[in-house]
């Protein structure tokens, strides 16, 4: 022990604050001047010193940075002008919190709840990837095997396909929702299904290369059908909604059997309730609108077969979610590697990313989220043994991307779980590939946007020409002058922050961060609050952010 203050890494854990967590009796003696070492040292180039002790597990302060859950939620639905949303907390095996924010349907006056079960979108991905595994635990499917074993009327070109690749985007089968005609209900034979996309050539080899594919999982659940002799609903059904007793998930063909009232005839007023106990705390269907009111077809939100056909409560999601965490529907440790771990290319790169689940250096973080018309979703999981903390985000509006306060929402949980750094002050979001990959991909976004690069700083090559040592950093500064000029002729002192730019660097424990200011706080600082610009350029920033720093 007598070395432990002086290491940043203890002889008890493998990680430098493990020990905070699996500590013996001689470690507890010394656990506050442990936590003092690390806030003064490990911490003291970072923002986020909010306590003297750290929060950790069973703090009932539920806050980040001085805002308190309900506070950041508001302030992103307002945002992000959304209607209806639902949040829910693991910290595992428990779900302390599920809060309904907003209306679940506007138009019917409906609150969302925890009860309120949503379209998914691509966490149904992590169904489907749980319904293979468990074939390929019974010996029933090979996940090493090509498709064409399974589906002999496949192209003569995708029949060496693996059901792994499937399973890893990295088939090179085109996405057929891109297919002319492209319906999202059409039923039919699988060749009728595929369309036109079935006599498209691969975008590349498989297996050495990723790209997202909905075709992908269409295929996959075929595979689970053709083996299992059930339905892909009924074994999905069968062996995770009702084997884990999810009361409020199902598929979009279930929903009429939950029952729910019509308050149309009510005048949106719920009355059921009165004489009916299956209508107190009701089981309902969100419901998302259009710009000009009319409603959005639930069906086309939850029709791709194994890539968006799941509708659940976030609580659902959540307890779904636990199942994952050991041998409760996987068995076996390293079949769940082969779906919720980085693999490689066979040129060396590393791909972190399988069956819609994205992966992070900070340790055992990984995240699966999306949109389908009308909604989006979000789903974070913190596997490590020290934290296990996870966050759903349900919610009836599409295209929101929920990264940023997700983690601000996880940091509310444990200060392990935060990003270090002024999230107050900073858009910040952890990317998933090193930064030299994250800053080409910027570019290369930058470029299809015609944005033009005023300038690269790569402050670590710099450091080195100085004889000096910095962990990689680089700022791209770009923009455009008909936007900035306009600012400028709103308060020409706003100069000192033009051009834009966002920061890309490696942290100390390895994490890829990128980050710009947000500009609502410097519009506030310019008195230009209300200036239409701001928010579109604050929305700007978040997409490039969002397509440098995910695979997917």
């Amino acid at each position: 022990m007598s070395g432990f203050l002086d290491k940043p890494n203890c002889k008890y854990c493998s990680y430098n604050i493990g020990c905070v967590f699996i500590f013996t009796y001689s470690h507890r003696t010394n656990i506050n001047q442990y936590l003092k070492w690390y806030f003064t040292e490990r911490r003291r180039n970072m923002n986020t010193r909010e306590h003297s002790i750290m929060k950790m597990r069973g703090s009932a302060d539920i806050s980040y940075l001085g805002r308190t859950v309900d506070q950041m939620v508001w302030d992103f639905m307002d945002k992000e002008q959304i209607d209806g949303l639902t949040l829910a907390i693991v910290q595992a095996p428990y779900i302390p919190r599920v809060t309904g924010y907003g209306y679940s349907d506007r138009g019917q006056k409906r609150l969302a709840s925890p009860n309120t079960m949503w379209p998914v979108g691509p966490v149904s991905q992590a169904f489907a990837a749980v319904a293979v595994m468990q074939l390929y635990e019974q010996g029933i499917v090979d996940v090493n095997a090509p498709a064409g074993n399974y589906l002999p009327e496949l192209p003569d070109t995708w029949k060496a396909v693996t059901v792994l690749c499937l399973l890893r985007h990295a088939s090179g089968i085109a996405d057929y929702r891109t297919a002319e005609g492209f319906d999202p209900c059409r039923g039919g034979t699988l060749t009728e299904r595929l369309g036109p996309v079935i006599c498209q050539p691969l975008h590349f080899t498989p297996g050495t290369d990723v790209e997202q594919s909905a075709t992908n999982f269409l295929l996959l659940t075929e595979i689970v059908e053709r083996t299992s002799g059930m339905s892909y609903h009924d074994f999905v059904t069968e062996r995770q909604i009702h084997y884990l007793g999810l009361q409020h998930t199902g598929f979009h063909e279930d929903l009429e059997s939950f029952p729910h009232e019509d308050v149309s005839l009510t005048d949106n007023v719920h009355q059921a309730f009165k004489s009916d106990k299956q209508y107190i705390n009701p089981t309902e269907p969100a419901a998302s609108y259009h710009e000009d009111g009319t409603l959005f077809n639930p069906a086309d939100a939850a029709s791709l077969p194994g890539f968006s056909d799941i509708w659940a409560s976030a609580q659902d999601i959540s307890h779904w979610d636990i199942g994952l965490a050991g041998s409760v529907l996987i068995h076996n440790p390293e079949n769940r590697a082969l779906i919720y771990a980085p693999w490689k290319l066979p040129d060396g790169r590393t791909v972190p990313a399988v069956a819609g689940w994205q992966f992070y250096h900070h340790r055992g973080l990984m995240d699966i989220k999306g949109s389908v018309p009308g909604y989006s979703s979000f789903l974070s999981r913190f596997t490590d043994s020290s934290e296990l903390v996870c966050v759903t985000l349900l919610a009836n509006r599409e295209g929101v991307d929920f990264t940023n306060l997700g983690r601000r929402i996880a940091g509310a949980y444990g200060d392990l779980l935060s990003t270090n750094y002024d999230d107050n002050r900073l858009y910040l979001t952890e990317g998933q590939l090193p930064v030299k990959e994250t800053v080409e991909r910027l570019e290369n976004a930058l470029k299809a946007q015609d944005i033009p690069l005023f300038a690269k700083f790569d402050h670590a090559k710099n450091a080195t020409d100085a004889g000096l040592t910095l962990r990689p950093t680089t700022v791209l500064v770009f923009g455009s002058p008909k936007v900035g000029t306009g600012l400028m002729q709103a308060d020409q002192s706003i100069s000192l922050e033009l051009p834009l730019r966002i920061s890309i660097w490696e942290d100390e424990a390895g994490s890829t961060w990128l980050a710009f200011p947000r500009l609502d706080n410097m519009a506030q600082e310019y008195g230009l609050s209300g200036h239409p610009v701001i928010p579109k350029m604050q929305s700007l920033l978040e997409k490039l952010v969002r397509t440098a720093a995910n695979v997917h």
